[in-house]
């Protein structure tokens, strides 16, 4: 079975709760989705064609304990669980980002399900699978992309609505240049609100680069 791959590369975890610690990426191409402020549109289309075992083999190279399969959207490929199980089997500790609005119910258990349930400004909401919300463990994560106060109050409703502060982690990120995290810190505080703010850490540290290294 093969893949379509934009890139594998190692760099910095800049996001969720492990943030800060090296990672392997494996970013596959197609998405199903068009978000408005996607910082990641390259991957929509093209990519490299390779078997699973050949994108085992570019991982292993890094020796990384972290490896993280994201996109784009993970899930409009066939062959992404297989390649996800291969991961977990292979002893890499396995994390998948997707946008939530594929189901997630068959992936292998030993996965970390970062889902990113998008909000009004996408132009994307109405794509939101919640019934994915309901397979959530303390081993996941939720992440809100907030641009304003109207996604704040989105996020919050979708927090409160499917219980997801009691079912797993979740962070709420500014949207890069459309507002500052300072302000959404500001939100969080004053609503009391027990999420994690997201700042990009990659974005900190390599601030001229599209990709970090």
């Amino acid at each position: 079975m093969t893949l379509k791959v934009s890139e594998i590369f190692l760099s910095i975890q800049g996001e969720g709760t492990r943030a800060g610690r090296l990672c392997a990426f494996v970013r596959l191409a197609g998405c199903n989705l068009r978000c408005q402020w996607c910082d990641t549109q390259y991957a929509w289309t093209g990519g490299d064609t390779m078997s699973i075992d050949d994108v085992l083999a570019r991982v292993s190279a890094f020796d990384c304990p972290l490896v993280e399969v994201t996109g784009g959207e993970p899930l409009t490929q066939p062959g992404t669980p297989r390649l996800l199980g291969a991961l977990a089997e292979a002893g890499y500790e396995t994390l998948l980002e997707t946008n939530g609005s594929i189901d997630i119910s068959k992936l292998d258990q030993r996965v970390v399900r970062i889902v990113d349930f998008k909000c009004p400004s996408s132009g994307q909401s109405e794509h939101n699978l919640w019934t994915n919300a309901s397979l959530l463990t303390d081993r996941d994560e939720v992440k809100f992309v907030v641009a304003d106060r109207g996604d704040y109050n989105f996020a919050c409703r979708a927090v409160r609505e499917h219980e997801l502060v009691r079912r797993c982690s979740v962070t709420f990120s500014a949207v890069h240049g459309r507002l500052a995290a300072s302000e959404l810190a500001e939100w969080i505080v004053a609503k009391r609100l027990p999420v994690r703010l997201g700042v990009q850490l990659h974005r900190i540290i390599w601030p001229d680069r599209e990709r970090g290294v």
